[in-house]
């Protein structure tokens, strides 16, 4: 079997696992990921914390001590997220040290619900860095209109951030404008950039979702011969943004005070549609200095089926952007596509943190001890 996720990491992917559970850490599985399958990170999110608490006891013993102390419910969702993002970036530290900090990451995320208030999510950030207190985590922050701020805060503040639910391609451009004042501002401070890290996820499955339900309803042929392409289009278009921001005049400067380009992140990288082959996300974006962060049956997927054929992003955008311009000729609005995006993203989130909050109440109620 040829190892296609040996070919990954040498074009220059990190492969990033997109789900963590005390199971995995505690059975050894997450280290065996690193050890086998070339993980060089973890990320996060509250859909993979809500599954992982409602499964399964491996929190028990946490919880019956917090029921114990009665703590709010929100205390205990903290402790228990951030105590294995803490044990899975101690796994993750000697990734950290021969990469010299820029792999070898676990993601946190703010409360989605503070998704539209700034100084909260600067707070939050703090507060979650701080708890955490290892090296190689990585805040979590939505790239929504208050993220933007919320983002050079909290890298001005020397705190490692990774830009999450970015969909469209100003707001990205947005995003490494934040991440570039950040450095600024911690430059002035006179922080040492050279410890500060960003990955910029850019999400992919979800544009191809929504974009091919609209091409469904339109029913021609020509609409159907789009269906699986907006989604490589856009992040493909990503990519070259990245590229002329980070060759800009601006980012030389702080390339001279040691700060570290803002890696794009290929996120939503599993495959929805089953006409789509289950590797698409992963084998159509393979270029230099990028990451994939991908679920468990993606990454298997691509051990066992991958074709990594070298650079499949630069030189590309023509393409990509005919592709997005066929889009817009049948009267589907990219505009409209990427703030529905946004919207229903925020509000996953903020629904799977509100079940995280109704089964760890429940579980906290179950373990709590009999008075007297």
């Amino acid at each position: 079997m040829t190892d296609a996720l040996k070919r990954l990491s040498d074009e220059g992917v990190a492969i990033w696992l997109d789900d963590l559970s005390r199971k995995r850490i505690t059975s050894g599985n997450l280290a065996e990921l690193i050890d086998q399958q070339h993980v060089v990170g973890v990320t996060t999110n509250p859909s993979i914390f809500q599954k992982a608490i409602s499964q399964g006891d491996g929190y028990d013993t946490q919880l019956t001590d917090l029921a114990a102390r009665k703590v709010t419910v929100e205390e205990a969702i903290r402790m228990i997220t951030t105590s294995d993002v803490r044990d899975a970036a101690d796994i993750l530290r000697p990734v950290f040290d021969a990469t010299d900090g820029q792999d070898g990451r676990v993601s946190i995320e703010v409360d989605p619900r503070l998704a539209h208030n700034t100084r909260a999510t600067v707070a939050e950030a703090k507060q979650l860095a701080w708890l955490v207190d290892r090296p190689n985590a990585l805040i979590k922050i939505p790239a929504t209109k208050a993220g933007l701020p919320a983002i050079t805060e909290t890298i001005a503040r020397g705190i490692s951030v990774n830009v999450t639910l970015i969909f469209s391609l100003e707001r990205y451009r947005a995003v490494m404008d934040a991440y570039l004042e950040g450095l600024e501002k911690a430059k002035a401070a006179g922080l040492d950039l050279s410890k500060i890290q960003s990955v910029a996820s850019f999400f992919v499955s979800r544009v191809d979702t929504e974009t091919d339900k609209r091409l469904d309803a339109i029913g021609t042929d020509e609409a159907k011969a789009l269906k699986g392409k907006a989604a490589v289009a856009n992040a493909r278009l990503a990519y070259q943004a990245y590229e002329e921001v980070f060759s800009s005049d601006r980012w030389n400067a702080l390339e001279k005070a040691h700060a570290n380009k803002q890696r794009p992140l290929w996120a939503s990288t599993g495959v929805k549609d089953p006409s789509l082959k289950d590797t698409m996300y992963v084998e159509e974006l393979v270029a230099p200095n990028t990451v994939n962060t991908m679920p468990e049956a993606t990454l298997e997927a691509t051990a066992d089926h991958g074709e990594i054929t070298g650079d499949k992003v630069s030189g590309t955008y023509e393409q990509a952007r005919a592709d997005l311009d066929a889009l817009a000729k049948l009267g589907i609005s990219y505009d409209d596509i990427v703030q529905v995006l946004e919207d229903e993203g925020v509000e996953k989130f903020e629904a799977s943190w509100n079940d995280l909050l109704k089964s760890t109440e429940a579980e906290l109620k179950r373990l709590a001890p009999s008075e007297g």
